[in-house]
């Protein structure tokens, strides 16, 4: 992805998610699209965008009460999961793929947070309000009934309703009995911190691979929502430099120094970015 593409998508990311937008009116299903486009450049967003409409349209003819959780969930359920065919992908749970949302609409594969996303906007089309919970290595969705009691539903298990021995249980099987489950593993997450994790899925699949190229514009839309994030600057700062990008390493690199003057590794930074910047002189 040239430099002048990567912008131009930081900008179109920029306007789905800029502070003037509020959380709750975040659209994820094209903030997520728009993400797709670092693989697919000329992604038509539109039609998949129409896609979830046409689940919800599917789902809306089956449900007769959408303010009855039981049914809704089952009717979203048996659209989502037996019509649409999506599943998680057990096989090849790091495919990047499966943090694609137009591939997950074409393949029926996704892992638990594009499948949630998926589930939770098209219950939004129906007035049926669903929010993630970023329970550690396995996200959620849960609602909220008029008494405030909470229903919390596995995306990657076909809706699956859990209670919170279950969350335990998938804890155990993840972190093989080494964590506990606290109360705020529950807790709700916001739009950003979805399109976040969805985006730190994909940089970590992609550094576990060390292909910098395309870790590299994630971080970058990782910077677009959350910009001040040092430790983010600081990581895309050393992949331009992997990648021959000197000067836009050397300025993200006394970017990180100005946000975390006091950093522990502010010595090492600080003498790093000095190096660039001489050798950018005797280029000159």
């Amino acid at each position: 992805m040239t430099e002048q593409s990567q912008n131009a998508l930081a900008e179109a990311l920029a306007a789905l998610v800029s502070p003037r937008v509020e959380d709750e009116k975040i659209d994820l299903v094209r903030a997520a699209l728009t993400i797709a486009r670092t693989e697919y450049p000329n992604l038509d967003i539109d039609a998949y965008v129409d896609r979830v409409d046409e689940l919800a349209g599917m789902a809306k003819a089956r449900i007769t009460e959408v303010g009855d959780p039981s049914e809704t969930i089952a009717g979203l359920n048996h659209i989502l999961f037996q019509q649409a065919g999506l599943r998680g992908n057990r096989e090849d749970y790091y495919d990047p793929r499966n943090s694609f949302v137009n591939d997950v609409l074409d393949r029926g594969l996704g892992i638990p947070i594009t499948l949630a996303l998926i589930y939770m906007e098209t219950g939004r089309r129906l007035g049926f309000p669903l929010f993630g919970v970023g329970m550690p290595g396995h996200f959620l969705l849960k609602h909220y009934d008029i008494d405030g009691q909470e229903t919390l539903i596995d995306c990657f298990d076909r809706g699956n309703i859990l209670t919170a021995d279950d969350c335990q249980r998938r804890l155990d099987e993840i972190y093989a009995g080494q964590m506990r489950l606290r109360p705020e593993f529950l807790f709700a997450v916001s739009r950003r911190q979805i399109l976040t994790r969805i985006l730190n899925n994909l940089k970590s699949i992609y550094l576990s691979i060390r292909n910098f190229a395309r870790a590299l514009p994630i971080v970058d839309l990782i910077l677009v929502i959350y910009p001040r994030s040092p430790e983010d600057v600081k990581q895309r700062a050393l992949l331009r430099y992997s990648l021959g990008q000197n000067r836009g390493a050397a300025e993200d690199l006394e970017q990180y120094l100005k946000m975390s003057p006091d950093a522990s590794d502010a010595d090492e930074i600080r003498q790093t970015a000095l190096a660039i910047r001489r050798t950018l002189a005797m280029m000159n």
